[in-house]
Formats: C-alpha cells, structure tokens, sequence
C-alpha cells in the first residue's frame, strides 16, 4: 500500500477527530450546565450521542440492507427519552419498498412510523407516516407484515414520502415485568443487489461527517429545549404548542407536558393532576441535557400502571432527594435541577398540573 493510499483515510480521522473535539463547546459553554455534575454529565452525553450517531451513519446507515437498532436506551438517551419504551430504529429510502414482520407480543402500545431525520442539519424529525397497532391487521398466532412504500399498499401499510430517512418503532410498556415485546424484522423488497457493497473511502468520510453533524445538531436542540423551559417553567408543567416537539420526532398521539426544576437542599417539588381517560401516560424526571436519569437504579419515573391514586383519582407526584412518606415519590437521583416531563397519550383531554415547592426536611 502506497502512501497517498494511506494518507486519506488517516486524514479523514483526523478531521473527524477534530470535529469531534470541537463539539466540546457545546457542554462546555453551555450556560445552563453550572454545576460539575452538569458538565461530567454533558461529556458523558456527547460520547453517548457519537455511539448512537456511528450505529444510525456508519454500521446501519444502508438503505437497501436496514437492520433494526436501539437510539435510545439505558445508557444512551436523547430528547427525554421514554424509561417505559423499547425504541427500534432503522435507516430507509423513500425510494424504496420494505417489507417489516414480526409479531405482536403483549405489549401494550405498538407504533410504526416513518421519519426525514434532519437531526444533523437543523434538528427537526419530520413524520413522513404513522401505523399504529389498533389500525393493524394480525394473524391469530399475532404475526403480521406491514409493507413501508410511497405507493399505498395492500393490507398493513406504512407511509413513505421522498425524503423519508428512517423508521421508528415504539414500544410502550406498563409493566416491563409481565409483558412480552414484539419481534420485529425488515428488509428491502427492491434491493438493487444481493449483497452491501464493500467500504470506500467516500463512505467512510460521509458516515464520519454525519455522525458528527448528528452529535452537534442532537446536542443544540435540547440544549435550546432545556434553555426554554428553565427560562418559561421553572417548577411547572405547562407546554401547550405541541409544534416544536413534534419536530423533533415525537408521537402525534401524545400530547408534551415538558418543564424544568430546581430545588434547595429539604426541598420538593408536588405535582398534582387530575387524570384524563387515556391510553398511557407516565411523568419522569430528567437532567439539563434531556436525557431521563438512571432509571435501573432509581425511581426517576411513574406511569399508568404503577401510580398510587388518590380517591378523586387524581394522582400525587412528589420530586425529592428522599422519600417524603406521600404520594408517588421520584428520585432525584443526585441532582438538584434538571427537566421533566409528564405525557398524556391518546387523551381526551390535557389536563395541566398543579404544582408547588414545599419543605420536606425541618
């Protein structure tokens, strides 16, 4: 091998080393990230948002050889990331057809939906097509297909549109102890070849750029999300123009009650709302960068299913370092401020909570 055939490839490392390196600013420079814990947390953030960017542009990044991978989980999370939902991504064309089988497990909410990730150029990920599982047809033994096409299809189909770039499958859980996930497979029904190509030069650079581009853009919208809420909601749940969530991906069944708090030593914060006829919802605490905190370890979160309610049906949430003795207490897990965020999803109404900082301690 000569040289020259060296020097590119190292170039292109360098260069994304580079990048990468200067995406530091963002944690660094971020006004909102004032306490140590802000910013260890912020860099372990971006080294989370590169592994999941590698998976989405480098190792799943093939339109016509998809495979199914997780962008959000326990240890990498973005965008207040569901603690009750298993997330399936894969990479897609719209200038393609696919055909997505599996089957339905016990799970309680399934949706598929078709996304144009632009993440990486101005943060938006617009909806291209939704399926939700009430609107599927399945087989006794709870298989299905579903076919993903710009031109409608026969049976269970999925909405593409030119600029679709990926598929989001959701999983909502209400008690991940008892139920049973689907199983779900794709695959391009018009692949022009039976095989990937082989790496080139020219996608090694496009997959590093990206991922980078992906890092930076995923970093700056929550950031401006958590910059908002601090500055709109401190202590408060009370978003009410879903435009801005949907955007950026979220699920056009639910409706974001988003917020930001902070609280003294002794302190909690009391969340008090009446619950509306819906499907699911859930409330979770989360840190400055949006990313829902260690739910293995803590209890940062509270849904349908686990809540205590009060008589009237209402339900109490208490945020605090400690359990209080009232209500259904959420960890807040080492820190003292961060965001939040309750969900309401399929909802007749969209109640807004109630909330107060009180004493706990003295």
């Amino acid at each position: 091998m000569s040289g020259a055939d060296r020097q590119a490839p190292g170039e292109a490392w360098r260069q994304f080393c580079r990048r990468l390196e200067k995406a530091g600013d963002l944690v660094f420079n971020a006004e909102v990230a004032g306490t140590p814990i802000d910013q260890v947390e912020g860099y372990r953030y971006l080294s989370r948002l590169l592994r999941i960017a590698l998976d989405m542009h480098m190792e799943n990044a093939d339109p016509d050889f998809p495979g199914f991978y997780q962008a959000s989980h326990p240890t990498a999370k973005i965008g207040a990331d569901n603690p009750d939902n298993l997330y399936l991504n894969a990479s897609i064309s719209g200038a393609r057809r696919y055909r997505i089988t599996g089957r339905r497990g016990s799970v309680p909410i399934l949706s598929f939906g078709s996304k144009a990730n632009r993440y990486a150029v101005d943060g938006t990920m617009a909806s291209t097509g939704e399926l939700d599982a009430a609107d599927i047809r399945f087989e006794p033994d709870g298989s299905f297909e579903i076919i993903a096409s710009k031109e409608r299809a026969n049976g269970n189909w999925l909405p593409l549109a030119d600029d679709s770039s990926m598929l989001l499958v959701r999983q909502t859980f209400l008690d991940r102890d008892s139920e049973v996930p689907a199983t779900v497979r794709i695959e391009a029904i018009d692949a022009p070849r039976a095989t990937p190509e082989p790496l080139t030069l020219g996608k090694l650079e496009q997959g590093f750029d990206r991922a980078v581009a992906f890092v930076e853009g995923t970093a700056k919208t929550f950031l401006h999300w958590a910059d908002l809420f601090k500055a709109e909601q401190l202590n408060r749940l009370a978003t009410t123009d879903q435009t801005m969530f949907f955007k950026a991906g979220g699920d056009p069944t639910i409706h974001y009650l988003h917020g930001y708090w902070k609280l003294a030593p002794g302190e909690a914060l009391v969340i008090e709302t009446p619950v509306p006829d819906c499907t699911f919802w859930n409330f979770q605490l989360d840190n400055i960068w949006m990313e829902s905190l260690d739910y293995r370890f803590h209890r940062i979160h509270v849904n349908k299913h686990g809540a205590r309610t009060n008589a009237d049906g209402s339900v109490t949430i208490v945020v605090a370092a400690r359990d209080p003795g009232y209500g259904n207490w959420i960890d807040t897990a080492g820190h003292d401020h961060g965001t939040m965020l309750l969900r309401w999803t399929g909802a007749t109404e969209h109640p807004v909570p109630q909330t107060k900082v009180v004493k706990i301690d003295g």
